[in-house]
């Protein structure tokens, strides 16, 4: 009896042991995984659906990233985090990454998930934008129109700004004659407020020689330069993740709308789907038709020389200096 007893210890003690192993064997995967912490642009929606799915997927995961997606506020938005290191990468329109370039922050490009600009100038009273001299247009307080300045000084048009944080509100309420959105956001909140919008009376900055890409991830240069392996790392897990919300946008949604809840935000189902779809139908090169997920030169020439002929920027930014190659 004594010796059953004591075999029957045994027996435990070795499977205890061989539990203990196998714990091992999986702690170098979880010790050496790198941290990167990633800021988005805005709060928690489909905009930022791929990087949510190379998250929940375990795509990060799997090229030994442990990937923290924060979101900003209002009193601590992603130039603040990145610049005071509260985060390792964060989310920049290309304008506005050429913008603090220029100023002398060193900004560096390492994953682009826009090929086309979103923004659009919506007329409030049946007119034509470009026939509204002086105006009152309401703009995004929280980033620079860039876009928008730079037209309404080259055209001639000297608008009215009218800043507001966010919403339709201050356009609906006849407060301004017109308002700038972007196609994935606040269009898709006027049409579901059954705004009407005839073509006529929008100017779309896509369908002019405005067309300038927008959200890229961006790093501090000399976190570019200490950390190549997680930033082409994080770059492909990225990429992994937009085209297979690409594949599979009904699944991507479930992800984003377990974002938007986490983080309590007030949206619906119906507006993040079409956000989605958008989003999505602006990865698309004009040229190419395909996603490319990549920086275009010509697009980085033409927003820098843009923004210097309006008198945003001193200098203009190259290409090879947005990508950290000089």
């Amino acid at each position: 009896m004594y010796l059953c007893s004591r075999n029957l210890n045994a027996i435990k003690m070795r499977e205890k042991f061989r539990m203990i192993i196998a714990l091992l064997l999986l702690l170098p995967t979880a010790v050496n995984a790198e941290k990167l912490v990633f800021t988005t642009v805005w709060t928690a929606q489909a905009e930022f659906a791929g990087y949510y799915v190379a998250k929940e997927k375990g795509f990060y995961k799997d090229l030994g990233l442990d990937v923290v997606i924060q979101h900003p506020t209002l009193t601590s938005s992603a130039f603040q985090r990145l610049q005071t290191d509260q985060c390792d990468a964060a989310i920049f329109s290309m304008l506005s990454a050429i913008d603090f370039i220029s100023q002398g922050i060193p900004l560096v490009n390492i994953f682009q998930d826009s090929m086309n600009s979103s923004n659009i100038l919506v007329s409030r009273w049946c007119m034509n934008p470009m026939q509204m001299k002086g105006k009152k247009v309401s703009i995004f307080n929280s980033n620079p129109n860039y876009l928008l300045m730079c037209m309404s000084k080259k055209e001639g048009l000297n608008y009215n700004w009218i800043p507001f944080s966010s919403g339709i509100n201050v356009f609906l309420s006849g407060a301004v004659d017109a308002t700038m959105v972007v196609s994935y956001n606040e269009f898709i909140e006027l049409q579901q407020a059954g705004f009407q919008m005839p073509e006529e009376y929008l100017y779309r900055f896509s369908e002019h020689d405005y067309n300038i890409q927008e959200n890229g991830v961006y790093v501090k240069r000399d976190y570019f330069l200490t950390h190549r392996s997680a930033i082409s790392k994080f770059a492909m897990a990225s990429r992994r993740g937009w085209e297979w919300t690409a594949s599979h946008p009904e699944e991507a949604l479930e992800i984003v709308m377990k974002y938007v809840k986490k983080h309590n935000i007030s949206t619906n189902r119906v507006k993040q789907k079409l956000m989605l779809r958008e989003i999505l139908r602006l990865q698309v090169d004009r040229d190419s038709k395909q996603r490319e997920f990549r920086v275009r030169a010509d697009m980085v020439n033409k927003a820098s020389r843009l923004l210097f002929d309006c008198g945003i920027i001193r200098r203009e930014v190259s290409y090879n200096e947005l990508m950290g190659n000089h």
